[in-house]
C-alpha cells in the first residue's frame, strides 16, 4: 500500500511543528511518557521504547504496534508521531501509515500535548494537502 501523504506530512511538520517546539526527550525518559500517554489515551499494553539501530541512519525513528525506537534523543514532536503510528497499526501489524486515521489520531497528540490550536492546526493540515479521518478513534486501526 503506498503512504500517499508521507512526503506532504513531513514537509508540513517541518515548517508547521519543528520550529515551534524545541522540547527534545532524553531515550530514558521516553518510555515513562508513552506509557503516560498511552494509560491517559484509555489504552493498555503500552509498545515498548527501544534504541534504533546505529545503521539506521535515513530515519529519526519507527514504531509499530509493540515497539517505539529512537535515538538517544527525539524532539517531543517527533515521539508524539511515532506515538500516534503505536496508536493506528494492528497487532498483526497492518499499519495506516501517515494516512487519514493516522493523522487524526497525530493531530490529537499534537493539541493535548504541546498545546497547539485545534482549530488552527487542522486547517493548516487541509491546507497542506493533507487529509484527516474525524472519526478515527485512538485505539488501534480505524479504516475511514
Amino acid at each position: 500500500m503506498a503512504d500517499r501523504q508521507r512526503s506532504r506530512l513531513y514537509a508540513w511538520e517541518d515548517r508547521a511543528i519543528s520550529p515551534h517546539d524545541a522540547s527534545i526527550i532524553a531515550f530514558p525518559a521516553a518510555q515513562g511518557i508513552v506509557d503516560a500517554i498511552w494509560s491517559e489515551m484509555g489504552l493498555l499494553y503500552p509498545p515498548r521504547v527501544e534504541r534504533l539501530p546505529f545503521q539506521a541512519r535515513c530515519r529519526i525513528a519507527d514504531a509499530d504496534r509493540l515497539t517505539i525506537r529512537m535515538p538517544q534523543t527525539i524532539p517531543s514532536w517527533c515521539l508524539l508521531h511515532e506515538i500516534a503510528h503505536a496508536m493506528t497499526t494492528t497487532f498483526d501489524g497492518h499499519s495506516d501509515g501517515h494516512g487519514s486515521a493516522f493523522m487524526n489520531v497525530y493531530l490529537d497528540l499534537l493539541v493535548r500535548y504541546l498545546r497547539l490550536n485545534a482549530v488552527d492546526v487542522r486547517l493548516d493540515v487541509v491546507r497542506a494537502g493533507l487529509k484527516i479521518c474525524s472519526g478515527a478513534s485512538k485505539a488501534f486501526f480505524v479504516d475511514c
